[in-house]
């Protein structure tokens, strides 16, 4: 299986997440997979790709050449893509992905990680996302999920379809599980005027 993972090119600030990058490089290489992520060499990303090859895994990085450029590159992976742009190295993740796990990062990491999962709604990924959320990292974007089913911006079957959790067994459940999301309908609700009118 192909993991796509999403995270930091900082290490961040807790030792923690370090140690939770480790542990999930360990299970994708121990358990057969095959690592593919944005090909970098600092911060988390190196360090999965480190420790998956490491433990005798294989890894695919892909990195857009403006990135390779400045040498940012990891050296000594199973095989480096170069693309040109952000979007098509995003595409590419995606393509090459069976499931999709998001370690803590920035800015970057949430936007990809929220476009599968967006995308899984409207039936264009049946492929399953999982947020690992080291030492309480997404705790706070787990809530605001719940917030969306409690608001009545999510459904509670789709929020199920997207995991939250920092244990690899749990994690492992919920891929080999996983069946995907039916592509959301939309439904032109009749405004109070509109009502009235009739």
């Amino acid at each position: 299986m192909n993991i796509t993972v999403y995270c930091g090119a900082s290490l961040g600030e807790n030792p923690s997440y370090q140690e939770g990058t480790i542990a999930l490089g360990k299970w994708i290489a121990e358990n057969g997979h095959t690592l593919v992520y944005g090909g970098g060499n600092t911060g988390l990303m190196g360090l999965i790709a480190d420790t998956v090859l490491a433990h005798g895994g294989q890894v695919i990085g892909i990195i857009p050449e403006f990135l390779k450029d400045r040498e940012l590159a990891h050296p000594h992976l199973s095989e480096l893509r170069t693309v040109e742009t952000m979007s098509e190295r995003k595409l590419a993740l995606i393509q090459e992905a069976d499931a999709f796990i998001a370690l803590p990062g920035g800015p970057g990491t949430l936007e990809e990680i929220s476009e599968v999962i967006s995308w899984a709604r409207i039936g264009k990924n049946d492929k399953p996302c999982i947020l690992f959320t080291i030492a309480g990292y997404y705790q706070a974007l787990e809530q605001f999920f719940d917030t969306m089913v409690s608001t009545g911006f999510l459904t509670l079957e789709d929020r199920e379809k997207t995991l939250f959790s920092d244990d690899l067994e749990q994690i492992e459940h919920f891929i080999a599980s996983y069946q995907p999301p039916a592509a959301r309908e939309y439904r032109r609700k009749v405004s109070k005027k509109e009502s009235i009118a009739k």
